[in-house]
């Protein structure tokens, strides 16, 4: 079974697409990377779809349909960073990314702690955890299991108070699924620490279905 990386953009492009798409290819000897919608029309045999940094609306209507049987189905879906800048007009993905993107400050560095070591995609990292990044606002809290969350008194900008989560994981619409907003720069995909991140996130989602 093959692991769908979609990087599929209408809105802002992110110039770290390249690089995430080679990381998947590192992480999984099953992945097949596209933007063609039509790829998302039939995920038979699909043991996972990633969401890399995706923007504005990249799916068919027929898509959709496909996507969220296929993720009630028990199918896993994995969001990275602007995946929650996706598909703003369809509310059964809001559901599944867990929140849509807000705002954001500039890039710049901040302190990450972990909320939950427990998840074999946190259970590596350091709390804190330094890392420079682009720090998403959302619009709402995720109705999810939070992993990470951005201390906002170690950088300018954050609009969410002491409670902003970062990273967070489901399982409430019949698969599972695991959003991260990290992942903007090139630089994070050849952080050993991200990847792993990604790789465990993704063995996690993919894991009811092989």
């Amino acid at each position: 079974m093959s692991v769908l990386v979609y990087s599929r953009t209408t809105g802002f492009r992110h110039d770290s697409i390249p690089a995430g798409i080679e990381a998947f290819h590192q992480l999984s000897d099953d992945v097949e990377a596209t933007e063609d919608p039509a790829a998302l029309e039939d995920l038979t045999g699909v043991a996972a779809v990633v969401f890399l940094n995706t923007n504005g609306e990249v799916l068919t209507d027929a898509g959709r349909t496909a996507l969220e049987s296929y993720v009630r189905g028990g199918g896993g879906f994995l969001g990275v960073h602007s995946a929650a800048a996706t598909e703003y007009g369809w509310p059964f993905y809001r559901d599944l990314v867990g929140a849509w993107f807000d705002k954001h400050p500039a890039v710049q560095p901040a302190t990450i702690t972990v909320s939950d070591p427990d998840h074999p995609a946190t259970a590596h990292l350091p709390s804190p955890w330094h890392r420079t990044d682009e720090w998403y606002d959302f619009r709402s809290h995720p109705d999810a299991r939070v992993l990470l969350r951005v201390d906002e008194s170690t950088y300018d900008g954050g609009g969410m108070g002491a409670d902003h989560p970062l990273a967070w994981c489901h399982e409430r619409l019949g698969g599972r699924a695991f959003y991260t907003a990290l992942g903007h720069t090139i630089e994070s995909y050849a952080d050993p620490a991200f990847l792993k991140h990604l790789s465990n996130a993704l063995r996690w989602v993919r894991s009811l279905r092989g």
